[in-house]
């Protein structure tokens, strides 16, 4: 019995590692070159509902995501806590969380959306959040991470 698990376990991992990835559509690739024509070192990922695409762009990392039409939907762009705008740099600095270790801050851009900043921060190695500010600097939620 316990061989005839095995057997179904590693026949479903090798179908599993040989199986055709999603190719990405040329209306995403596209849409991307005309929205990111400088950009370098772009890899995709195939999200099952969009695709992604990791790259640098004037020596930033940045993540864009487009759904299978080729429709831009998110951007998030890696940033360093100076180049903050100086309200949201005022309401981090306003919060509870001034103590804590910052780890990651990202500009996220949403289709029809207000810009956010994701700010990424670590308290003894252990606890660990992100804070969601909106451009004036106002704290919009708060998420738990693992």
């Amino acid at each position: 019995m316990k061989n005839a698990i095995l057997t179904v376990v590693v026949l479903l991992m090798s179908v599993s590692a040989f199986a055709q990835i999603r190719k990405i559509p040329a209306e995403v690739t596209e849409a991307f070159k005309t929205r990111y024509p400088h950009a370098e070192k772009v890899e995709w990922g195939d999200r099952l509902s969009d695709f992604e695409a990791s790259f640098v762009l004037n020596n930033v990392n940045m993540r864009a995501r487009f759904n299978s039409k080729g429709e831009w939907l998110i951007s998030e762009t890696v940033m360093k806590f100076e180049d903050l705008p100086a309200e949201v740099n005022d309401g981090y600095q306003k919060s509870k969380y001034t103590d804590w270790e910052i780890k990651e801050i990202t500009r996220i851009d949403k289709h029809a959306e207000a810009i956010q900043y994701r700010i990424f921060i670590r308290k003894s190695g252990i606890q660990k959040k992100y804070l969601y500010l909106d451009k004036d600097g106002k704290l919009l939620r708060e998420a738990l991470t693992l």
